[in-house]
């Protein structure tokens, strides 16, 4: 709830590229985060072997006797009793996949306290995997939500490949965000849970699906998460940004809620009112970590002050663990901690 009250903060001096068509600003975009993020990311999302993002294809490709930790699934059980030795068959994964964005880009999204808001860390963490994604032959697809502060599914792009087509979705990402206008608590609130029936009802192939969302919404949504989780191989992508969590000594200041305009003062510089904060942004965090492992998906969390490559990096290396443990296992709930210490795994 507390999180929400910071509306979003004053825009920036437009930049000359301002005043670029949006396809011009996109392919500058997407050029700049090849040659910063991309090139670092490369090679570690998809590959010829095993991958972190499982395509739908299955070939047969060996028999070999069960062990430890193998998926039961799997068990060819003509050949077992036959042998009298549980065997489990051997698959060949066939690379193509399809990869869903479900993207909140509801009002508390268009946040930040530094240099880049909650908004931008998504379409950039969506630009950089859509990319990667996609120039292996594969097919991404988009589902936008709450955009220009409508608390519902805007738009719909279906799953293509291409850099065209990773363009096309950024630019729709860039158009500019609505101003927050008052409006009576409740009326249009973000309700996530629509945005996750919607998409199960879309996306009908097995497919990976990232929910890229600060996960500020109306209580309901960890059911439906749950659900698309059963079908689909689903990572939380969860936007943060530290004045969210902790609130610095400023003063008396202007607060604004992002999802309903409603304005207020707040006494900053009162030690018990910042305590209490931090302690209900606490109890939020507790109950939404507790919610995604409910649910039974990996989560990754994107501060708005955190390096996207890094990032990332350290995420994918979690999952490259977990697979390599229990590679027949179900996803499980993958909790990365904002500033994780490296060398420390999770």
């Amino acid at each position: 709830m507390f999180a929400r009250l910071f509306g979003p903060r004053a825009p920036a001096s437009p930049a000359p590229a301002a005043a670029a068509p949006a396809v011009q600003r996109a392919e500058a975009l997407l050029r700049h985060l090849e040659w910063t993020v991309m090139r670092r990311l490369d090679g570690l999302l998809q590959g010829d072997h095993r991958t972190l993002m499982r395509g739908t294809g299955l070939d047969l490709a060996d028999l070999r006797e069960y062990q430890l930790h193998d998926d039961v699934r799997h068990i060819d059980w003509n050949v077992t009793a036959r042998l009298q030795q549980p065997h489990v068959r051997v698959f060949t994964e066939d690379r193509e996949m399809a990869a869903w964005f479900l993207l909140d880009l509801s009002p508390s999204v268009n946040f930040g306290s530094g240099e880049q808001r909650k908004s931008e860390v998504l379409l950039q963490f969506t630009a950089v995997l859509a990319r990667l994604i996609s120039r292996h032959g594969n097919r991404v697809g988009a589902m936008v939500y709450g955009q220009q502060g409508q608390a519902r599914v805007n738009a719909v792009l279906p799953a293509r490949g291409g850099r065209l087509h990773v363009l096309q979705l950024m630019q729709l990402l860039m158009q500019p965000a609505a101003p927050a206008a008052h409006k009576p608590s409740g009326e249009d609130a973000t309700r996530l849970g629509d945005l996750l029936r919607g998409a199960a009802l879309s996306v009908r192939q097995r497919s990976t699906v990232f929910v890229v969302s600060d996960f500020i919404s109306q209580p309901g949504w960890e059911q439906p998460l749950g659900e698309l989780a059963r079908r689909h191989d689903v990572v939380a992508v969860r936007l943060v940004d530290p004045l969210e969590l902790e609130l610095p000594d400023l003063g008396l200041i202007p607060i604004r809620d992002a999802e309903t305009g409603e304005q207020l003062m707040v006494d900053t510089h009162d030690k018990g009112f910042r305590q209490r904060f931090a302690r209900i942004a606490a109890q939020r965090e507790a109950q939404l970590r507790e919610g995604l492992a409910r649910a039974g998906v990996d989560t990754l969390e994107l501060g708005t002050d955190d390096d996207l490559a890094d990032t990332v990096l350290r995420f994918v290396d979690m999952r490259r663990q977990r697979v390599r443990l229990n590679p027949g296992a179900r996803p499980v709930p993958t909790q990365l901690p904002r500033r994780q210490r490296e060398g420390v795994r999770a």
